[in-house]
Protein backbone atom coordinates (compact mmCIF):
# COMPACT_ATOMS: atom_id res chain seq x y z
CA UNK A 1 0.00 0.00 0.00
CA UNK A 2 1.58 3.44 -1.10
CA UNK A 3 2.06 5.80 1.46
CA UNK A 4 -0.37 8.82 0.70
CA UNK A 5 -3.09 6.00 0.64
CA UNK A 6 -2.10 4.74 4.41
CA UNK A 7 -1.99 8.73 5.13
CA UNK A 8 -5.79 8.71 4.11
CA UNK A 9 -6.96 5.73 6.10
CA UNK A 10 -5.35 7.21 9.18
CA UNK A 11 -6.58 10.21 9.05
CA UNK A 12 -9.54 8.92 9.13
CA UNK A 13 -9.29 7.23 12.04
CA UNK A 14 -7.69 9.75 13.64
CA UNK A 15 -11.45 10.99 15.46
CA UNK A 16 -12.68 7.91 16.55
CA UNK A 17 -9.03 6.07 17.08
CA UNK A 18 -8.93 5.91 20.91
CA UNK A 19 -12.77 4.96 21.01
CA UNK A 20 -12.36 2.12 18.68
CA UNK A 21 -9.16 0.90 19.21
CA UNK A 22 -7.76 1.26 23.02
CA UNK A 23 -9.40 -1.63 24.21
CA UNK A 24 -7.45 -3.64 22.19
CA UNK A 25 -4.31 -2.01 21.97
CA UNK A 26 -3.36 -0.13 24.95
CA UNK A 27 -3.14 -3.51 27.40
CA UNK A 28 -0.33 -4.78 25.61
CA UNK A 29 1.02 -1.01 24.99
CA UNK A 30 1.15 -0.84 28.64
CA UNK A 31 2.39 -4.15 29.33
CA UNK A 32 5.28 -3.75 26.80
CA UNK A 33 6.63 0.25 28.01
CA UNK A 34 6.86 -1.13 31.29
CA UNK A 35 8.85 -4.24 31.11
CA UNK A 36 11.55 -2.20 28.53
CA UNK A 37 13.17 -1.65 31.86
CA UNK A 38 13.63 2.08 31.05
CA UNK A 39 16.80 4.32 33.04
CA UNK A 40 16.41 7.81 33.99
CA UNK A 41 18.34 9.71 30.83
CA UNK A 42 16.87 6.73 28.57
CA UNK A 43 16.34 8.52 24.88
CA UNK A 44 13.42 6.70 23.41
CA UNK A 45 12.14 6.76 20.01
CA UNK A 46 8.64 5.80 19.57
CA UNK A 47 8.03 4.68 16.06
CA UNK A 48 4.18 4.94 14.85
CA UNK A 49 3.09 6.83 17.89
CA UNK A 50 -0.63 7.64 16.66
CA UNK A 51 -2.91 9.40 18.68
CA UNK A 52 -0.87 9.36 21.61
CA UNK A 53 -1.85 6.08 23.70
CA UNK A 54 1.50 5.18 24.99
CA UNK A 55 2.82 8.19 26.27
CA UNK A 56 1.37 8.49 29.45
CA UNK A 57 3.14 5.16 30.04
CA UNK A 58 6.44 6.10 29.67
CA UNK A 59 8.32 7.33 32.92
CA UNK A 60 9.01 10.99 33.61
CA UNK A 61 12.65 10.61 33.47
CA UNK A 62 13.31 9.32 30.05
CA UNK A 63 13.09 11.51 26.87
CA UNK A 64 10.78 9.99 24.21
CA UNK A 65 9.98 11.32 20.39
CA UNK A 66 7.19 9.89 18.90
CA UNK A 67 6.95 9.17 15.14
CA UNK A 68 3.89 9.14 12.72
CA UNK A 69 2.74 9.82 9.43
CA UNK A 70 -0.46 11.16 9.83
CA UNK A 71 -0.66 14.80 11.43
CA UNK A 72 -4.40 14.46 12.30
CA UNK A 73 -3.30 11.43 14.56
CA UNK A 74 -0.27 13.53 16.09
CA UNK A 75 -2.91 16.85 17.01
CA UNK A 76 -4.41 14.40 19.30
CA UNK A 77 -1.00 12.95 20.47
CA UNK A 78 -0.11 17.02 20.89
CA UNK A 79 -3.03 17.24 22.85
CA UNK A 80 -2.71 14.66 25.54
CA UNK A 81 1.27 16.07 25.79
CA UNK A 82 -0.31 19.16 26.76
CA UNK A 83 -2.96 18.16 28.86
CA UNK A 84 -0.80 15.43 30.89
CA UNK A 85 2.28 18.65 30.94
CA UNK A 86 3.96 15.61 29.50
CA UNK A 87 7.20 17.28 29.38
CA UNK A 88 9.99 14.89 28.16
CA UNK A 89 7.79 13.90 25.04
CA UNK A 90 7.75 15.40 22.12
CA UNK A 91 6.26 14.46 18.57
CA UNK A 92 6.90 14.74 14.64
CA UNK A 93 5.40 14.06 11.61
CA UNK A 94 7.73 11.42 10.31
CA UNK A 95 8.14 8.60 7.82
CA UNK A 96 9.23 4.97 9.88
CA UNK A 97 10.75 4.18 6.82
CA UNK A 98 12.92 7.32 6.51
CA UNK A 99 13.97 8.59 9.76
CA UNK A 100 15.50 11.94 9.49
CA UNK A 101 17.55 11.16 12.71
CA UNK A 102 21.56 10.74 12.82
CA UNK A 103 22.92 7.22 13.46
CA UNK A 104 23.01 6.15 17.21
CA UNK A 105 20.25 8.66 18.51
CA UNK A 106 18.01 6.58 21.03
CA UNK A 107 18.80 3.86 23.54
CA UNK A 108 15.50 2.17 23.32
CA UNK A 109 12.96 2.25 20.22
CA UNK A 110 9.04 1.19 21.26
CA UNK A 111 7.04 -0.20 17.66
CA UNK A 112 3.58 -0.94 18.05
CA UNK A 113 1.38 -1.81 15.52
CA UNK A 114 3.47 -0.57 12.54
CA UNK A 115 5.41 -2.87 10.64
CA UNK A 116 2.06 -4.63 9.71
CA UNK A 117 1.10 -1.03 8.23
CA UNK A 118 3.89 -0.13 6.46
CA UNK A 119 4.40 -0.49 2.59
CA UNK A 120 8.30 -2.33 3.47
CA UNK A 121 8.97 -3.43 7.11
CA UNK A 122 12.05 -4.28 6.78
CA UNK A 123 12.81 -1.02 5.63
CA UNK A 124 11.78 0.28 8.87
CA UNK A 125 13.37 -2.27 10.81
CA UNK A 126 16.99 -1.19 8.90
CA UNK A 127 16.08 2.65 9.90
CA UNK A 128 15.18 1.54 13.48
CA UNK A 129 18.50 -0.72 13.52
CA UNK A 130 20.44 2.48 12.56
CA UNK A 131 19.11 4.96 14.51
CA UNK A 132 19.27 2.29 17.69
CA UNK A 133 22.41 2.52 20.12
CA UNK A 134 24.70 -0.86 20.21
CA UNK A 135 22.94 -2.55 22.52
CA UNK A 136 20.09 -0.76 22.58
CA UNK A 137 16.67 -2.23 22.76
CA UNK A 138 14.07 -2.83 20.66
CA UNK A 139 10.41 -3.76 21.82
CA UNK A 140 7.70 -4.38 18.95
CA UNK A 141 4.20 -5.21 19.38
CA UNK A 142 2.24 -6.50 16.23
CA UNK A 143 0.06 -8.78 14.76
CA UNK A 144 1.95 -11.16 13.17
CA UNK A 145 0.53 -14.00 11.13
CA UNK A 146 -1.12 -17.24 13.41
CA UNK A 147 0.23 -21.23 13.82
CA UNK A 148 -3.05 -22.27 14.58
CA UNK A 149 -4.25 -23.75 10.92
CA UNK A 150 -7.54 -22.75 11.28
CA UNK A 151 -6.78 -18.73 12.34
CA UNK A 152 -4.51 -18.71 9.43
CA UNK A 153 -6.75 -19.99 6.66
CA UNK A 154 -8.73 -17.06 8.07
CA UNK A 155 -6.21 -14.43 8.40
CA UNK A 156 -5.73 -15.51 4.31
CA UNK A 157 -9.02 -14.82 3.57
CA UNK A 158 -9.60 -11.48 4.85
CA UNK A 159 -5.98 -9.98 4.10
CA UNK A 160 -7.62 -8.26 1.02
CA UNK A 161 -10.01 -6.93 3.08
CA UNK A 162 -7.67 -5.98 5.86
CA UNK A 163 -5.30 -4.26 2.98
CA UNK A 164 -7.96 -1.84 1.98
CA UNK A 165 -8.84 -0.89 5.37
CA UNK A 166 -4.75 0.19 6.35
CA UNK A 167 -2.95 -3.42 7.54
CA UNK A 168 -1.94 -6.68 6.24
CA UNK A 169 -2.45 -9.93 8.15
CA UNK A 170 -0.24 -12.65 6.38
CA UNK A 171 3.02 -11.05 8.38
CA UNK A 172 5.15 -14.54 9.42
CA UNK A 173 6.62 -13.79 12.91
CA UNK A 174 9.84 -16.06 12.24
CA UNK A 175 10.82 -14.73 8.40
CA UNK A 176 10.12 -10.93 9.93
CA UNK A 177 12.95 -11.94 12.72
CA UNK A 178 15.01 -13.50 10.37
CA UNK A 179 14.91 -10.42 7.79
CA UNK A 180 15.00 -8.21 10.07
CA UNK A 181 18.19 -8.86 11.99
CA UNK A 182 16.69 -8.96 15.24
CA UNK A 183 18.22 -10.56 18.43
CA UNK A 184 14.95 -11.71 20.09
CA UNK A 185 15.32 -12.17 23.83
CA UNK A 186 11.38 -12.63 24.54
CA UNK A 187 8.80 -13.39 21.84
CA UNK A 188 5.01 -14.06 23.66
CA UNK A 189 1.11 -13.24 23.48
CA UNK A 190 -0.21 -12.22 26.85
CA UNK A 191 -3.30 -14.50 25.88
CA UNK A 192 -3.20 -18.14 24.82
CA UNK A 193 -4.85 -17.48 22.19
CA UNK A 194 -4.08 -13.81 20.85
CA UNK A 195 -3.82 -11.75 17.78
CA UNK A 196 -0.43 -9.74 19.23
CA UNK A 197 2.89 -10.52 19.50
CA UNK A 198 4.91 -8.54 21.79
CA UNK A 199 8.47 -9.31 20.84
CA UNK A 200 11.66 -7.93 23.52
CA UNK A 201 15.15 -7.42 20.94
CA UNK A 202 18.92 -6.33 21.57
CA UNK A 203 20.04 -4.08 18.54
CA UNK A 204 23.34 -5.95 17.46
CA UNK A 205 23.70 -3.80 14.46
Amino acid sequence: MELESIKKIYAGYSSVYDALFKRFFYPRIKHAITYMDIKPGDRILDVGVGTGLSLSVFPRYCSVVGIDLSTEMLRKAKQKIDENRLDNIKVLSMDAMSVGFKDDSFDKVFISHVVSVVPDPYKVMQEVKRVCRKGGQVVIVNHFKSKNKLLETVEKIINPVCKKIGWRSDLCLNEFIDKSGLNVKEKYMLKKIDFWHILFATNDK
